[in-house]
């Protein structure tokens, strides 16, 4: 009977306990999006792509002349020079093809070594406000297939405060902010 007891017991205060736990979860990647630090960081990744772009494009450029030329002289020229030629072509658009990967892998790390640090500072806040409230969990709601808002904390407008971003910035002002520098870059 004494064990029924001390098991029942030790059920209520676990139940008891669990209920004092408090729960929290926050839009981790509309924080980081809308951190000044990653309107920077878009920037200098915008830069990066489009001079590469423009470095892809002279390559191709160059190509199709190459090709263009090879297509209204190759019956006239020799098998020789015809297949010195078709030589040129295939490095050329082999070059091309080493120079798009590489620039992609470089362009990845470059996205990578400039987001690292304001994902961590991010994290940094969420961490910060978590411990402060004492919340045992925090949850990323981008991920959570279901939050009951009665029992968890939304944290991302302090976490927003706390990282400096304005009450007015969303992420439907940011779309729009890009599509717009998107479509004036088109014009240009």
């Amino acid at each position: 009977m004494k064990k029924i007891l001390l098991v029942a017991a030790l059920a209520i205060m676990s139940v008891a306990a669990f209920a004092q736990q408090k729960f929290a979860h926050v839009n981790f990647t509309e924080l980081v999006q809308l951190m000044p630090e990653s309107d920077q960081a878009r920037a200098t990744l915008e830069a990066s792509s489009k001079e590469a772009n423009e470095t892809y494009q002279a390559m191709a450029d160059e190509w199709n002349t190459k090709y263009q030329q090879y297509q209204q002289k190759a019956a006239s020229w020799t098998p020789a020079i015809r297949e010195t030629k078709e030589k040129e072509l295939t490095d050329m658009q082999q070059r091309i093809q080493e120079f798009n990967q590489t620039v992609q892998a470089e362009l990845q790390q470059q996205q990578q070594q400039l987001m690292a640090p304001i994902y961590q500072k991010a994290q940094e806040a969420v961490n910060k406000l978590a411990k402060e409230g004492g919340y045992i969990y925090v949850i990323d709601q981008t991920s959570a297939l279901y939050i009951d808002p009665a029992q968890s904390t939304d944290l991302t407008p302090a976490a927003r405060k706390a990282l400096s971003i304005p009450d007015d910035r969303t992420m439907e002002s940011l779309q729009k902010e890009l599509q717009a520098q998107a479509e004036q870059q088109q014009a240009q």
